[in-house]
């Protein structure tokens, strides 16, 4: 059983655009974000659908460190409920623990956005206060969910028309970006495209900053990395007058 407001929102997402509910999904959840990531690319995966900065800034999180819940769940195709990320082995995701408690998360909720075996994304709920979903949160949580998927398999690719709707990311997805940027450092360090990539976290988050402005720095010629094994070693190219 569902609730009457989790089947408005259920019969919205039926139609031609991604509707503007990504915030009463996640009222009605009782949760303080909701995000959609579609992809299964080394890299990461693409923000499709949100309802506000801190779900997008929790996934930038996980983008950036490259682990977490959320990349959990789209590699086991499971659902990955963590309840109270204060109580999690600080081994399981170190870094993740830090940085998400600064980011005053304390519960995450990674579901599969899945047909069979094949995972397309994942729907990641967050909340500042930690607890279980109730057994009806839950229920209405799966059919989101099974919706959500449909959703994305209709779309056929992550290039939606960001512009014309305000619970969508912007339009230039950070893939793109990422890929351009972890291509142009392989080639300046002379290293393979799995150690440039390790080399743009590895800065992202020893200067506080998301993997996708990184990139975007890397690719404008603003910041280059320096063939030099401590990844701490780079230089920022000043902007020309």
């Amino acid at each position: 059983m569902i609730s009457d407001r989790m089947a408005e929102v259920l019969r919205l997402l039926q139609t031609e655009e991604w509707p503007d509910v990504a915030a009463d999904a996640a009222e009605l959840l009782a949760v303080d974000g909701i995000a959609v990531s579609a992809g299964n690319a080394p890299g990461g995966t693409e923000i499709l659908w949100s309802s506000g900065s801190l779900a997008r800034d929790f996934e930038d999180l996980q983008l950036t460190l490259g682990y977490g819940p959320g990349p959990d769940c789209l590699a086991d195709g499971i659902a990955v409920r963590v309840p109270d990320l204060g109580r999690v082995r600080e081994d399981r995701w170190p870094a993740l623990l830090i940085e998400g408690s600064a980011l005053n998360v304390r519960a995450v909720f990674c579901f599969p956005l899945h047909i069979g075996a094949i995972t397309l994304g994942v729907l990641t709920l967050v909340r500042r206060t930690p607890g279980h979903l109730t057994p009806l949160q839950g229920d209405d949580v799966n059919v989101l969910a099974v919706a959500l998927t449909k959703r994305v398999l209709d779309l056929g690719s992550p290039l939606l028309s960001a512009a014309e709707n305000q619970d969508l990311v912007a339009p230039v997805l950070h893939q793109a970006v990422l890929h351009q940027a972890t291509g142009m450092v392989s080639v300046q360090l002379s290293v393979t495209l799995a150690e440039a990539l390790l080399r743009l976290r590895a800065y992202a988050y020893g200067n506080s900053r998301t993997l996708t402005d990184t990139a975007r720095d890397v690719v404008d010629r603003r910041l280059r990395l320096e063939p030099d094994p401590h990844p701490t070693n780079v230089t920022e190219d000043e902007d020309e007058d």
